[in-house]
């Protein structure tokens, strides 16, 4: 566990104009609502990717909520039940996890997305498309559900195949990235820092990027949500958690070795040189262009085909999003 003075070191090692740009509250309000709480839990998830969320901490202490809390959860569905249950307040997830959530009746209220691209599909040698996973074994995590086996489905739907009849699916506690060093497996989704290592290593090889592939770099991978109850008792309280992550997402962008130094430090992963070069290669800035609705329609799409889901990516969308505050802060944080 990182402690508060770790983090404060790392941001008071911002180069003066970039802590400017991230507390600058030129353009909102002057006379900006007051917090109706202070209090703010976020699930702690492991993920070079979520580096945002770990940096926005300092951020939104400084704009006054004092009590800032981490709950331990796994990434993806675990977070996000946790989420629906309100055990806890805010996730940085994968926007197909929220889709599945939402989907079920959760109280899920997706507000942003956070950055475009984070994980990779690797195969070994003899496959080198989507199409040549037919047949072939895909590793899919601890459970058929898991982010792995979604992407994984999405991709697969998006190709015709049919991922339940024509994949092998491997679970296993082991992660995948070992199974598929060993050979034990075809093809497996890696997520940072994976990818690093295995490119550093030689092993196996990248049929899809989603930073730079398409579809896939079209759309949110990672987005920001909170339970509908949070927002609807504490909107300012929201608001400003959706602007600090942005504002460290920008950081994300301006210093990433400060923010491989802080993921290091506060111990949310073990290497810096594969941190910053993920930091680097995730496509953080996007958050001012993209529309994350066009994230949540697509991949919405993708797991209706696949029968993942029941409800039309409209009713998603109708049900589990608000752009309002995203909107205020684009055009509050425009250069």
């Amino acid at each position: 566990m990182h402690s508060t003075s770790t983090r404060r070191h790392v941001l008071a090692g911002l180069t003066t104009a970039g802590l400017a740009a991230l507390l600058d509250t030129r353009g909102a309000s002057s006379e900006e609502t007051p917090l109706e709480t202070t209090t703010v839990r976020f699930s702690k998830s492991p993920g070079i990717c979520n580096a945002p969320q770990f940096v926005a901490e300092d951020l939104l202490r400084a704009d006054g909520f004092s009590d800032f809390r981490y709950v331990d959860a796994v990434a993806g569905l675990t977070a996000t039940a946790m989420l629906a249950r309100s055990e806890v307040d805010f996730v940085v997830e994968f926007g197909t996890a929220l889709a599945l959530q939402i989907d079920q009746g959760a109280p899920l209220k997706i507000l942003t997305g956070v950055h475009v691209g984070c994980y990779e599909l690797f195969a070994h040698e003899g496959i080198n498309s989507v199409l040549d996973l037919k047949g072939k074994t895909v590793g899919a995590g601890q459970n058929l559900g898991s982010d792995p086996h979604v992407f994984v489905t999405a991709m697969a739907t998006h190709v015709g195949l049919d991922p339940l009849k024509d994949i092998n699916w491997v679970t296993s506690d082991v992660n995948p990235m070992e199974l598929f060093t060993q050979g034990r497996i075809d093809a497996f989704v890696a997520f940072p820092p994976e990818p690093q290592e295995l490119r550093t290593r030689k092993i196996g090889h990248v049929i899809v990027n989603s930073i730079l592939d398409r579809p896939w770099s079209q759309y949110y991978c990672c987005m920001l949500a909170t339970n509908a109850s949070y927002l609807e008792k504490y909107p300012a309280a929201t608001k400003r958690v959706v602007r600090a992550v942005l504002k460290a997402t920008d950081l994300c962008v301006s210093d990433p070795e400060q923010v491989a130094t802080l993921l290091v430090n506060g111990g949310y992963t073990k290497r810096y040189d594969p941190a910053l070069q993920a930091l680097k290669e995730i496509s953080y800035a996007k958050w001012r262009d993209y529309d994350p609705e066009d994230t949540i329609r697509f991949y919405s799409l993708r797991l209706h085909e696949a029968g993942m889901i029941k409800s039309s990516p409209q009713k998603i969308i109708a049900s589990g999003t608000d752009w309002r505050f995203l909107n205020e802060i684009r055009r509050e944080l425009k250069t």
